[in-house]
């Protein structure tokens, strides 16, 4: 994560903690609407796994053509040195 994503990460959990707060407070008010509160709950979590994952998802994809880069500039470099003799 980069410290230009953390305001938009922490905009999104600060938005998740009132969705939670909304679903605690409509089960505690009436047991008719506790459907509501647990599809609120269920949303939450399951947005909050997919992002977690996407976000692991692009770190490894960066991670790994980070790495593809710098064997690139290393066997460039080889070859640059092998012209130069």
């Amino acid at each position: 994560m980069d410290i230009t994503e953390v305001r938009t990460w922490v905009i999104f959990y600060l938005i998740s903690f009132v969705v939670l707060l909304a679903a605690t407070f409509i089960t505690t008010q009436s047991g008719s609407q506790l459907w509501i509160s647990l599809m609120l709950i269920i949303i939450v979590v399951g947005v909050n796994f997919y992002l977690l994952f996407s976000e692991l998802k692009r770190y490894q994809a960066r991670k790994a053509f980070m790495h593809r880069m710098s064997q690139f500039e290393e066997t460039e470099t080889d070859v640059e040195s092998g012209y130069l003799w």
